[in-house]
């Protein structure tokens, strides 16, 4: 397995964000992480990026142990994420907040040239080749989600970690995005792991699903296993009538 977490557990004081939490993703895998606001979908994300420090547990990248690590650390040794909440470098050009990740990624590109070029490849493949050298304060929403994803690739990651990058988007923007996942994905062999409240899109792209429920996993399997598993059902989308 390439990621692997064992008895992952996350607790603020007396709240526990995540609880006891053991998962593992292949290879090439995408899977999607879903649960209601408050499930601990985030949380997750977080300590396998390196931005918490678990309370308890431990977490596994490509046979190594990255649990504690500082974010930069985690990010050199390929796990990318995108955030919530989109904060580019607003002051900077779509194109140098790609540098950005070319320049601090996995490689640390000494070579500006190269990092610019690599960075342009990647706009390309994102959608947004022809908006590089406007702010990024000047992109809208689903440009800014675009954006997002384009810098965690000018990484170079093996595991491409998504948060929520459909959120706010309207119907034929999600359409759109999904697309682009399956692209990025295949042009670069990445493994994704993305968590999404948009269920029509986690169903079509993901392969297995993970659910969280108060910060603990209470069914995992296919998209069809998971939209009908009972506890699933009672949880998350509502008990059927």
């Amino acid at each position: 397995m390439l990621l692997q977490t064992e008895g992952l557990e996350k607790r603020f004081g007396g709240v526990v964000a995540v609880r006891s939490v053991t998962l593992s993703v292949a290879a090439n895998e995408l899977v999607g992480i879903i649960g209601a606001n408050g499930a601990g979908k985030t949380t997750l994300f977080a300590m396998i990026a390196g931005n918490q420090r678990p309370s308890a547990g431990t977490i596994t990248f490509d046979g190594q142990r990255i649990d504690g690590l500082r974010p930069d650390m985690v990010s050199r040794r390929g796990i990318a994420r995108t955030f919530q909440i989109v904060r580019p470098f607003s002051s900077l050009t779509v194109l140098e907040n790609v540098e950005i990740g070319a320049l601090f990624g996995t490689r640390q590109e000494r070579s500006q040239t190269v990092a610019r070029e690599r960075s342009k490849a990647i706009l390309d493949q994102v959608g947004l080749g022809n908006r590089a050298d406007v702010l990024a304060s000047d992109l809208t929403l689903a440009g800014r989600k675009r954006l997002e994803v384009a810098r965690a690739l000018a990484t170079e990651p093996k595991i491409l970690m998504l948060d929520e990058v459909l959120a706010g988007l309207t119907p034929t923007e999600v359409d759109e995005a999904v697309a682009m996942i399956r692209a990025v994905k295949s042009r670069f062999n990445l493994t994704i792991v993305m968590v999404e409240h948009v269920l029509r899109a986690v169903m079509q792209l993901c392969e297995r699903i993970i659910v969280l429920h108060h910060g603990e996993k209470i069914a995992e399997g296919t998209p069809a296993q998971v939209s009908n598993d009972p506890a699933v059902i009672s949880a998350y989308l509502g008990a059927k009538k």
